[in-house]
């Protein structure tokens, strides 16, 4: 059984990946309402991204016999200005998950909490890669501000195509 501050923690955890869920399909509707069909498409597919995560982390409160608390979520910001600031807000929220999932890995080392510190493992290599996305994307998004058709290029060659990762987690109610 998971450690009580570590499942307390993994708890709040999953109410930041709701919000991040919630922030990216608004990011995506910002992109769909300017005909950028590609960049919609990928925050479309971040927020499932992001929704998975909350609910493998339910899915390992079940394995473990821990009560599951779905905490509410404040409101993402709703509309942006231009191309630029939605992936600006994308990568700070990416680097604000990987501090709250280092947290959440030094929280299970503290309390010898061997299975959870194992369980985060997994998410410490996701934040990695989704940092380097946003990254690399708002590189390109600020260089192509106003060429969109560069910008939908871009994510069409670059993103997507990755497959189903084995190492993942099991998802609460998944197949």
């Amino acid at each position: 059984m998971p450690a009580t501050r570590f499942a307390e923690q993994l708890n709040a955890q999953i109410g930041n990946e709701l919000a991040a869920h919630n922030q990216y399909v608004a990011i995506a509707v910002h992109y769909d309402a300017l005909t950028m069909p590609q960049m919609a498409a990928l925050f479309y597919g971040q927020a499932l991204e992001e929704r998975d995560h909350a609910m493998m982390m339910v899915q390992y409160l079940l394995d473990t016999d821990v009560d599951v608390v779905i905490p509410g979520v404040d409101a993402p910001v709703p509309s942006f200005e231009g191309v630029v600031a939605p992936v600006e807000l994308a990568l700070a929220q990416e680097k604000r998950v990987t501090e709250q999932i280092n947290a959440l890995l030094r929280t299970a080392r503290e309390e010898f909490d061997f299975a959870s510190e194992q369980f985060m493992q997994w998410f410490i290599k996701e934040q990695v890669e989704e940092v380097a996305t946003m990254s690399d994307l708002l590189a390109v998004v600020r260089r192509n501000a106003d060429d969109i058709d560069d910008i939908e290029d871009y994510v069409a060659r670059e993103q997507g195509g990755e497959g189903t990762d084995a190492t993942a987690p099991r998802i609460a109610g998944g197949a």
